[in-house]
């Protein structure tokens, strides 16, 4: 008899995201001080040239959907990655200061935290 309780496919833990609680603040807080983040296409021309992506395992857009989607928890380590050389700054298309992005999200992150902290009497969703 052949075992197949390992056989074949296997469920996913859900990556779906709730809105009503999503946590904006860290994203408001870089979009306040750098407003062209918001014409970022996730081209991913940073996370090619990025020299830090090319010696360990580092993806700038990777931070972006992450910071997008309030997903914060993962970011405080990913963004420490970041050697701030500039390349990314050469090769956006956009013209976006990625160098000044992630510093804005190392000290958003000292001020807000990684943890959510959720009031009800405050509005944190961005997009609405």
């Amino acid at each position: 008899m052949i075992n197949m309780d390992k056989f074949g496919f296997f469920i996913q833990e859900t990556r779906t995201i709730d809105f009503d609680q999503f946590d904006g603040r860290l994203l408001k807080y870089v979009l306040d001080h750098e407003p062209s983040f918001h014409a970022c296409l996730s081209c991913g021309g940073c996370t090619a040239t990025c020299s830090a992506g090319n010696l360990i395992e580092f993806n700038v857009r990777k931070m972006n959907l992450l910071i997008r989607r309030g997903e914060t928890e993962g970011l405080e380590n990913e963004i420490n990655k970041c050697m701030l050389c500039g390349k990314c700054i050469l090769v956006c298309p956009r013209g976006i200061n990625i160098r000044n992005v992630i510093m804005l999200i190392k000290k958003g992150i000292l001020i807000f935290g990684t943890e959510k902290k959720l009031r009800p009497d405050l509005t944190y969703n961005y997009y609405a």
